[in-house]
Parts: C-alpha cells; sequence; structure tokens
C-alpha cells in the first residue's frame, strides 16, 4: 500500500482528474489507494460523480434500452397456403378418373372431395384441371369447371379459356355457345384477346365462317385488336363467305406489315407489301 499525500496529488494531472475533485481529494490526505488498481485508473470508461461514484456511459445505457423489434409486413391480402395442392390436385385426378361418365356421380365425389375444407381448396382444382387437360381428358375437364363455376369459383378468364377448349375438342359446340355469350353479358369490358383467339379457332375448327364474322364484329365494337393467328382465320372466313374487298380492307387495317421468311437457312423479317407485290 502507499500514502497519497497533499503534494503527490497535486502533481499527478494525468489521472484526469479537474481541479475541483483535487481539491476534494486533497481533503483526504490519509486516503489510501492499491497499487493494484493505480494502472486502472488509466483506462477507465466511466465518468465519475464528486463523491468518486462511477456512472454507466450515457451511449451504452442507451444501447441497452433499445429492444430490437422484428420486421413486421403488411399485405392488403392474405395469400393462400399452396402447400399440399399439387397432392391434392392428384387425388382429385385419381378420384374421378376411376367413376363412370355420370353427372351426379362426378359431382357427388368432387362434393366429398372438398367436404373437410376450411375453405374452397382453388388452387388443387386450378391445377387438377391443368392435369386433366395435359392428358386430353375433356369430358373431365368439362365435369371440373362446371362444378367450380356451379360454385362461385373460378370464374377466371384462365378457367373459361380451358372449359371453350374442352368444348371444342369433345364437340360441343352449342355448350361453348352459350358459355360464350354468357362471357359476352357479363364481362364484357374485359374479355382478353386470348378468348376472342379461341372462339375463332373454335368456329374455324367446325367450318363457321358466319360465326368468325361475328365474333370479329364484337372484337372491333369492344376495340380489341386480333393477333396474327385471328387474323388468318378470319381473313379466310371472309374469302369463304366471297367477301372479297372487305377481305382487302380487313387485312389493310389489321395485317402485319412485316413478317419472317426463311432464306438460304436463316429466318429473315421483311415487309410483307413489298415481297407480296414481288
Amino acid at each position: 500500500m502507499i500514502q497519497i499525500h497533499r503534494s503527490s496529488v497535486a502533481a499527478l494531472p494525468w489521472f484526469g482528474f479537474s481541479n475541483r475533485r483535487l481539491s476534494l481529494c486533497s481533503m483526504f490526505i490519509g486516503f489510501t489507494v492499491p497499487t493494484a488498481k493505480v494502472p486502472s485508473i488509466l483506462h477507465v470508461k466511466h465518468s465519475y460523480t464528486n463523491c468518486g461514484q462511477s456512472l454507466p456511459d450515457s451511449k451504452a445505457a442507451g444501447k441497452k434500452m433499445i429492444k430490437k423489434v422484428g420486421k413486421r409486413e403488411h399485405h392488403l391480402w392474405k395469400k393462400r397456403d399452396a402447400a399440399g395442392s399439387g397432392q391434392k390436385a392428384l387425388n382429385l385426378v385419381r378420384i374421378i378418373s376411376g367413376l363412370p361418365n355420370e353427372k351426379e356421380a362426378v359431382y357427388r365425389a368432387l362434393d366429398k372431395w372438398t367436404a373437410w375444407e376450411a375453405e374452397f381448396p382453388l388452387i388443387a382444382a386450378a391445377k387438377a384441371l391443368r392435369i386433366l387437360r395435359k392428358r386430353s381428358q375433356w369430358r373431365r375437364v368439362i365435369q371440373v369447371a362446371k362444378w367450380m363455376l356451379g360454385k362461385g369459383q373460378g370464374t377466371t378468364m384462365a378457367t373459361y379459356d380451358t372449359l371453350l377448349l374442352a368444348f371444342d375438342m369433345d364437340q360441343r359446340v352449342d355448350e361453348a355457345e352459350s358459355l360464350w355469350n354468357m362471357i359476352l353479358h357479363t364481362h364484357t369490358r374485359s374479355i382478353s384477346k386470348r378468348l376472342f383467339s379461341r372462339m375463332t379457332s373454335l368456329y374455324d375448327h367446325h367450318n363457321m365462317p358466319e360465326k368468325i364474322i361475328e365474333v370479329f364484329a364484337d372484337m372491333e365494337e369492344l376495340v380489341v385488336r386480333p393477333d396474327e393467328d385471328t387474323v388468318r382465320r378470319m381473313a379466310h372466313a371472309f374469302q369463304k363467305l366471297g367477301l372479297e374487298e372487305k377481305r382487302k380492307l380487313f387485312l389493310k387495317r389489321y395485317q402485319c406489315k412485316w413478317k419472317y421468311i426463311h432464306f438460304k437457312g436463316e429466318r429473315v423479317r421483311v415487309r410483307r407489301d413489298v415481297w407480296d407485290g414481288e
């Protein structure tokens, strides 16, 4: 132990004490400081009160008081969980594939498939439709799609397109026309170009040029521009009906000015009017 006297305290300015603290400390002439504690004073990171008590650093205290809160995400809609929807879809396809071709039996099985669901399994049903479409099981596609629409589910352009294709492939043109008229009256301004193309293709497959012209009239009324395949089918319909002048006017307005040809093994883009003129 060492003795710190008045003169020795005044001679230690490097301790970091202010004049006021030196004057207070000088009152304790007989105060003893352990030798092991003297070097640690040089590394002290805390402030001292008038009585020599230490206070924690304000920054350190602030860091201790800060509580990290996890990031919260807010959504305007809640995404339905798609986990297991693929297995549900395969299970549905397996169930209805083994049933007889009777509407009541199929609908009964579909109702049983959704009996224990808290909400309608729309994702699984849509996947089942895609599977049936890939397998060309058109009657099953029609049954599942009609059942969904009857439940008020799946009223989307994709479902309508799949159902129209199934009607086309199963030779059920009358039902396709009924569905198409319902779509025209219900969705009017939101009908996609894809559906117009589907109906044009359906009427072309069944050699109904008058109906193709009707579809074209609906497209013009709703200001929907036909794609290249639809333009070709409609021009062919005008030609079948002997409306050559209208066909030329139609092609002039809607046919693309460019086309692609194969020249010396390469695909080349050329102007249609120049190439056809030659």
